[in-house]
């Protein structure tokens, strides 16, 4: 079997089609335009790669959410790990998708430039062989990513202390969805009030969902009156997605659903959740880029692994203070779902994947990066 036979039949275009009119025929039955919010960055490039607004009648609207941990991480976190890498013990290692995301100070790729060892991995756990390797060094984990690498994190902060490496920390990242879809919906902020009655349901995320499970979306249709429904990330999935949404709509019902039924259950990988509660913690604030601080949206190593947290261990070399953004970049704007990538003046011209100045444009799951790479199609 090749890998392109798991998923042939989600990207049928026959199939994709049939949908579109499925949609386009419950669509006249709507009372008012509705705009659908893909939370997650990986389905926003599913929906621009191929080219599903065509296919959609007009009075349905997608907005791209801030579903992608590179694009949320704050200038000051970025500038944590720049300076962290530079030291002169010290091997920075971290996932593929943080080397060019520009800080301050500038991004990992430029600090390898410099002679700083930084060391990109598919697994968090080639970090142990690289701490057995160089057993003079500090081995710093920079942890990134919504609630799907998660566990993969606590995986090995267990073997660390299981194994008892003495050379390996951790600077942890990670930040969690529902939270920051409050915030979108309920915040006090005058910006995202003005937005507020303008997000009608949301594609969860699918990948997120299979750790937390669909459970973590239950206040939404209760609480907020915005339907749910946990999506596959293929393009079928997305239109199916769309297609229970509006009938929804149709039905006067609100509530939450799985389209993504194949790999998501209501309740989530129980095992994966115990080992997140055990070794983390929420941190009360945590900044989102563009987005400011989100209460209750971050997590941090629990306070008996302190030694194990780089933010401890290199609190003497590590800034606090904020640090603003370029001021011609609106990716807290598109991250709010208040602006659509080319409404930005410098899209395309001084921000593109080669030279970006927004997080929205570095990170390939960045839905600026998604309008650059496919806006043709639009």
């Amino acid at each position: 079997m090749q890998l392109e036979n798991l998923y042939d039949d989600f990207r049928d275009a026959d199939t994709i089609k049939a949908y579109a009119k499925i949609i386009a025929n419950d669509a006249k039955k709507l009372k008012k335009p509705i705009n659908i919010m893909e939370v997650c960055g990986g389905h926003t490039h599913t929906i621009m790669k191929f080219g599903l607004p065509q296919l959609l009648p007009k009075n349905i609207n997608f907005i791209h959410g801030p579903g992608c941990p590179v694009c949320i991480m704050p200038k000051e976190r970025i500038d944590h790990a720049y300076i962290l890498s530079m030291q002169s013990d010290v091997i920075l290692v971290t996932l593929g998708d943080m080397i060019k995301v520009p800080g301050s100070h500038g991004s990992l790729q430029d600090a390898r430039s410099k002679g700083a060892d930084v060391r990109f991995v598919y697994s968090p756990l080639d970090s142990i062989q690289i701490a057995k390797e160089n057993p003079d060094k500090k081995i710093i984990f920079f942890a990134i990513g919504f609630e799907t690498t998660t566990p993969m994190t606590a995986v090995l902060v267990e073997q660390v202390i299981k194994l008892k490496i003495p050379n390996i920390v951790f600077h942890i990242n990670h930040v969690t969805v529902p939270e920051v879809m409050v915030e979108l919906i309920d915040s006090r902020d005058v910006h995202v009030d003005a937005y507020n009655n303008q997000i009608d349901a949301f594609l969860g995320p699918s990948h997120v969902s299979v750790i937390s499970g669909s459970k973590i979306y239950d206040k939404f249709p209760k609480e907020y009156n915005r339907p749910v429904v946990v999506t596959g990330f293929e393009p079928v999935d997305v239109m199916h997605g769309i297609s229970m949404i509006l009938k929804q709509f149709i039905e006067n019902r609100c509530e939450l659903e799985i389209e993504y039924k194949r790999v998501v259950t209501y309740n989530g990988n129980l095992k994966a959740q115990a080992l997140i509660e055990k070794y983390f913690q929420k941190v009360s604030l945590f900044k989102w880029r563009g987005l400011g601080n989100v209460p209750d949206s971050g997590l941090r190593l629990r306070e008996e692994f302190a030694n194990l947290d780089a933010e401890v261990v290199y609190k003497d070399i590590l800034p606090i203070a904020e640090i603003e953004d370029h001021k011609l970049c609106i990716c807290g704007d598109i991250l709010r779902g208040m602006a659509k990538p080319h409404e930005c003046t410098i899209f395309g011209t001084a921000c593109k994947p080669t030279t970006p100045i927004g997080s929205c444009m570095v990170s390939s799951e960045g839905a600026c990066a998604a309008y650059y790479k496919y806006g043709n199609l639009l």
